[in-house]
């Protein structure tokens, strides 16, 4: 169910001229499509399978690398307990100023900045650690080193336990994750478009 305030406040910000997410996405993507990844939004059915295995009673910090137009902010804020934090982190501004317009919930925190610095993000907001970390960026076109260190710094700031959420569209990504995390779960996601990779690499 989505919450009155969030829910009001898209409409309010729709009737105010604010771009359609399918508008901004595509928008975002052609300013930046090594960062964006795809011109198409994930669809529900891989939200869900992403989402799944988190244990939302014992998460206290979810955080979202490259949330673009929040494709997965309802559904996060959703099951996300009532006194927990969820922090999303991008590059590009259009992107945070539009999530900043449109979710208006006081749990929510968007952020601009790279997810190679979450550590001190998340130190900024008041916490050591991450329960659960989800990221569509797209590993293999990242700047050399890149995806390297948000792999090293996600294994960080993550609790025994957590996990990192990884949606692609390349198997590559795996690289990066395996230096970092001995068990590593998959799975694919053939409903979307394109077909994506799934993956939960889990911190033991």
């Amino acid at each position: 169910m989505h919450s009155p305030s969030t829910t009001a406040a898209r409409k309010g910000a729709r009737r105010n001229g604010t771009p359609s997410p399918w508008a901004m996405f595509f928008q975002g993507f052609l300013k930046h499509p090594v960062m964006v990844g795809s011109v198409i939004p994930s669809s529900n059915k891989l939200i869900r399978k992403m989402l799944a295995p988190v244990d939302w009673q014992a998460t206290k910090l979810f955080v979202e690398y490259g949330p673009g137009v929040g494709t997965f902010c309802q559904a996060i804020l959703d099951r996300l307990g009532p006194d927990a934090h969820y922090i999303a982190i991008d590059t590009n501004a259009d992107f945070i100023g539009y999530l900043r317009d449109t979710i208006h919930d006081p749990r929510f925190f968007a952020v601009q900045g790279s997810a190679a610095d979450v550590d001190k993000i998340i130190a900024e907001h008041g916490h050591e650690n991450a329960d659960y970390v989800l990221s569509g960026l797209p590993f293999s076109t990242l700047p050399p080193g890149i995806g390297d260190r948000i792999a090293m710094k996600t294994a960080q700031v993550l609790r025994t336990g957590g996990a990192f959420l990884v949606y692609q569209f390349s198997p590559k990504v795996k690289d990066f994750l395996d230096p970092e995390f001995e068990r590593i779960d998959h799975d694919m996601e053939w409903w979307n478009i394109p077909p994506a990779q799934l993956y939960w690499a889990w911190k033991d």
